[in-house]
């Protein structure tokens, strides 16, 4: 929507039209116009909301409607500056209704989804203002505009034609039915993952079936079942994801049978928060949509403006890997199946075995489990001495946390950024614990984003789901979790080092397939000596991770590969299988269809389910993802030849970080994504070093 590429802020007066004591009338006075979360109530957001639409509107009737002759002033940089309140408004409470939703603002989300839709369409299929874009874009190289503004010109006229400018008024018609009936459906699809996976909480009756889990993950099992109502039961609440941390520990097999069971099982169980009839709807009108727009499929119409650029090289892509990642997974099955006979189990691995059979082998192989890492991994540690001094030494960033900025939910806390030169860069929030309303997964936003045309900097927040420990208890954090938190923080330095000029390029709104590349990239400095050591001590007694055990976690890094690779591209594929189907194609029974694409794409392999199947894949039915989860694969590619570089020009170093910061992570989307990675590596990406780190070069 145009709303997300206006400007996110604008000094002036509170609009007439809006009461003063609304939060969104004006710009926040907090610094760096950081939302002022503790005067904002949910009766604020839905009067904000229908001005904030008005005052855009009545902005682009006025640029429509022009008589004087187009320029790129009077037409592209007043579309950039209008929509200040409608931004203001909308970046806050999307944000929240990820992290801090509730019934209030989840009927809200319903009500505003088809009215946005609208809104938008009422900007991008206005005839009279793409014919004034149309005419700039026409005459754009006579126009004497700098690099940038000619590339934001030319964004501008694609994002018009791909919305549908160039349509008939009766297509435009059935265009905008379609964007509002989406709208609604996905917010109601991402809403029903959210209330499916609360109540596919496992309970259990004894203490007994949760052996193996700590006591202090025990005594919050049963403080969670007690708020359920089920005092003297014991509640493990459900992630996004199909697999389930517990899986790791739980010694009982029926547990984990039940426990993995309930996760797979969600949104297509029957109930109010079955997902199967929402998926029909959304892939079939999705594809109509992309026919009325010219296109052979949803898929290819999303492809072709990412840097992939159509199905065929994504499918390609996918393919390679499929069959050397399965048979990767089914040798550490075969592992997993000699540790299961050496204990004389007298069963065939299945998928609810995985995670705690893998560790076994994992410590019988590297004489070590992922359990002995965790006392090295503590939260503040991780951050402080860890991924914020991964910044300083790669980038000159410094940290200081304050406690003064309100916040919108107790644990979340707040750091000021500042640049090498001791200017602030930005604000950064970091929101790390699970919660029953908030989504799952992780993710990075930016409450306010960098630009120049309003001189606004960057307030950025990262959100985790780690479990919140007992009271008094220590936040210790898995080998994944901690990798998940360096990611994160590679999209958040990617949003805080944004220097462009206009909203639209701002730091992360690059293609879908290229915005993780940066986030992976940050990722390296996780087990880099130098940055290992100085966070991975001892929660109790600050000794650092023994160099043996270090060594180890090394040595391990392609374990479990296999497995990792191929949940993952069951996910991928099933996300393409979806979105490259006609509106006839649609099957009447989704789980056979996911079962039969899977199959077919050689990636059915019982032990190692999706990472997602179709009715809880919130990325791609309800997120920004659709045909767009094969991303993280395509932008490893280029993360793993980037770390190459890295480590050929002498790895942790302030001149390779200034390098990466200058050529990549500062640019936004002011130029092509694939040619600002070639002028950084000096040629495009290799293969190799994917296909080594994911151990797939045999």
């Amino acid at each position: 929507m145009l709303i997300l590429a206006a400007s996110l802020a604008f000094a002036g007066m509170a609009h007439a039209a809006l009461p003063a004591a609304n939060p969104f009338a004006a710009p926040s006075t907090l610094p760096f116009q950081y939302p002022a979360f503790d005067k904002i109530h949910d009766a604020d957001y839905a009067p904000a909301f229908d001005e904030g639409m008005k005052e855009q509107a009545a902005e682009i009737a006025k640029i429509a409607n022009n008589k004087q002759a187009p320029t790129f002033d009077n037409t592209i940089v007043a579309m950039e500056r209008s929509g200040r309140l409608l931004n203001r408004v909308s970046t806050v409470f999307f944000n929240l209704t990820g992290t801090n939703t509730n019934d209030t603002m989840q009927k809200l989300d319903r009500e505003l989804a088809p009215k946005l839709s609208a809104h938008s369409d009422a900007i991008r299929l206005n005839a009279k203002l793409y014919q004034r874009v149309k005419a700039l874009y026409d005459k754009r190289d006579k126009l004497g505009l700098d690099a940038e503004s000619k590339y934001l010109l030319e964004r501008y006229h694609t994002d018009f034609v791909r919305a549908g400018a160039k349509l008939s008024a009766a297509d435009k018609e059935k265009l905008k039915a379609y964007n509002a009936k989406l709208a609604e459906l996905q917010t109601t699809f991402a809403q029903n993952v959210l209330k499916e996976a609360n109540a596919s909480a496992l309970i259990v009756d004894t203490k007994e079936e949760l052996d193996g889990m700590t006591d202090a993950a025990i005594a919050k099992a049963a403080t969670d079942a007690k708020a359920r109502g089920l005092e003297g039961k014991y509640a493990i609440p459900i992630v996004n994801t199909t697999g389930q941390a517990p899986l790791a520990v739980l010694k009982n097999r029926t547990t984990r049978e039940r426990l993995l069971a309930a996760s797979m099982a969600r949104g297509s169980r029957g109930g109010e928060f079955d997902n199967r009839e929402l998926v029909q709807q959304l892939a079939k009108l999705r594809a109509e949509r992309a026919a009325l727009l010219g296109y052979s499929s949803h898929a290819a119409y999303m492809l072709e403006d990412q840097t992939a650029k159509d199905t065929t090289a994504v499918n390609k892509l996918l393919a390679e890997f499929a069959q050397p990642a399965v048979r990767n997974a089914r040798r550490e099955a075969a592992d997993i199946q000699k540790a299961i006979d050496a204990e004389k189990g007298g069963f065939q691995v299945a998928a609810h075995d995985w995670a705690f059979y893998a560790d076994k082998v994992r410590k019988e192989r590297y004489a070590f489990d992922q359990n002995e890492l965790k006392p090295y991994f503590e939260l503040n540690s991780v951050y402080e001495s860890g991924v914020f001094f991964a910044a300083n030494k790669v980038y000159g960033l410094t940290f200081k946390e304050r406690k003064d900025l309100p916040v919108y939910q107790p644990d979340v806390r707040v750091w000021d950024v500042f640049d090498a030169d001791g200017k602030q860069l930005a604000i950064f929030i970091g929101d790390f614990y699970a919660r029953s309303n908030k989504r799952g997964g992780a993710w990075m936003n930016a409450y306010v984003s960098q630009n120049a045309l309003q001189g606004t900097h960057p307030v950025i927040a990262n959100h985790l789901n780690i479990p919140k420990p007992a009271n008094g208890e220590p936040t210790l954090m898995t080998y994944d979790e901690v990798r998940t938190a360096f990611h994160e923080f590679g999209h958040a330095l990617h949003g805080m080092f944004s220097n462009v000029k206009y909203p639209r390029f701002s730091g992360t709104r690059v293609p879908r397939d290229f915005v993780e590349f940066p986030s992976q990239v940050n990722e390296m400095w996780l087990a880099w000596p130098e940055v290992l050591n100085n966070y991975a001590k001892h929660y109790q007694t600050g000794a650092p991770m023994p160099k043996e055990l270090l060594d180890k976690v090394i040595a391990s890094a392609k374990f479990n590969e296999g497995y990792r690779t191929t949940e993952y591209l069951a996910a991928a594929i099933l996300d393409q299988k979806w979105h490259q189907l006609g509106a006839n194609q649609i099957p009447a029974d989704v789980l056979a269809f996911e079962a039969q694409s899977l199959k077919d794409a050689g990636v059915d392999f019982a032990p190692v389910p999706p990472r997602y199947r179709t009715t809880y894949f919130s990325h791609v039915f309800s997120g920004g993802y659709s045909s767009g989860y094969y991303g993280y694969l395509w932008a490893e590619k280029l993360d793993a030849d980037t770390v190459e570089w890295f480590k050929e020009n002498g790895g942790l170093t302030r001149k390779n970080g200034d390098w990466f910061r200058q050529k990549l992570l500062s640019r936004g989307g002011t130029i092509d994504a694939m040619q600002m990675f070639r002028e950084f590596r000096g040629r495009d990406a290799k293969i190799e070093p994917l296909l080594e780190r994911r151990g797939l070069t045999d």
